[in-house]
């Protein structure tokens, strides 16, 4: 049996939402353009025919692969948590870098929705393990590619 992989409810949706266009719209378009090729005669030297089967299979492994995960996640509401400022997967945390003294914020999720460019960091990320467990006001150490930093919580947001 597979363990259950934590994702936020955000993350299950944008699945969600990407499984029900590959389903709804880009397979039967695949499908259409493979018909199409296949019109045009010998398959053997049919580039178009050959892609859109290429693009079929990148399709139906994207949907295998998407409700592989689905299913064997644990979709975690932040909100519903006992919000007792303690560092739990789906929170949003303010950390203060005491050696650059500035302020970052960051979320917490699953792997397959981490994101830099939105601050959200996988619970797997070394930022995320040394935060796990600690509370507003701790100071958790990180051993970052650049050396040791440590980042004092100033705020966790169950949001």
């Amino acid at each position: 049996m597979t363990n259950s992989v934590p994702m936020t409810i955000e993350g299950a949706e944008a699945l969600r939402i990407e499984l029900q266009e590959l389903k709804q719209v880009k397979r039967p378009a695949v499908i259409t353009a493979i018909a199409e090729a296949r019109a045009h005669g010998d398959l053997k030297e049919n580039a178009e025919y050959h892609a859109a089967k290429e693009q079929q299979g990148f399709i139906e492994g994207r949907i295998k692969e998407i409700e592989a995960k689905l299913a064997v996640s644990q979709i975690i509401d932040v909100q519903k948590l006992p919000q007792e400022g303690r560092v739990v997967f789906g929170v949003t945390v303010v950390l203060f870098n005491e050696s650059t003294e500035e302020e970052v914020c960051y979320k917490i999720v699953g792997e397959d929705e981490s994101d830099l460019k939105e601050n959200k960091i996988s619970i797997t990320s070394p930022i995320a393990r040394a935060l796990i467990g600690k509370e507003e006001g701790d100071v958790a150490t990180v051993d970052a590619p650049g050396g040791m930093v440590d980042y004092e919580i100033v705020e966790v947001r169950y949001i």
